[in-house]
């Protein structure tokens, strides 16, 4: 039996990279670390902004790191270990991440900020200007 996917329509053409990409999205579902995505209201002018913020307790600066490849944002986090310790129970592991999103076309990334062991991650959707474009039909004879 043949899988349907929703990009099977003979309507939609050049949506390849999109199936694919919602494929690797549906197998990456490591719940560490948490995270939450909010929506910012657009204030007078300013267009509607993203914030995700990912809760990074016990990771300092130097330990993120935040960039962009391609359409992909993506986070990691690595923490030292810092000389050696003789614990006598560890339930804090240092624990190395990365979490990545996937952005659309257009959006842009404002900056990040690290707070009380969350980071901020502010993200802009610009309006996309509207293009109306006229396509000459050629006739031949």
């Amino acid at each position: 039996m043949s899988r349907m996917t929703p990009f099977a329509s003979p309507l939609l053409l050049g949506f390849d990279a999109m199936e694919k990409t919602l494929e690797r999205i549906s197998k990456a579902s490591d719940g560490y670390p948490p995270y939450n995505i909010e929506r910012i209201a657009p204030g007078q002018g300013a267009p509607e902004r993203l914030r995700i913020t990912v809760a990074v307790a016990g990771f300092s600066e130097d330990e993120l790191d935040v960039t962009t490849e391609e359409n992909q944002l993506l986070i990691r986090g690595r923490q030292v270990e810092h000389g050696e310790h003789e614990y006598l129970y560890r339930g804090i592991a240092a624990r190395q991440f990365q979490r990545t999103f996937v952005l659309a076309d257009g959006m842009q990334v404002l900056g990040a900020s690290l707070r009380n062991g969350l980071l901020a991650v502010d993200l802009v959707r610009p309006e996309p200007a509207r293009m109306v474009k006229k396509i000459n039909i050629s006739v031949s004879q």
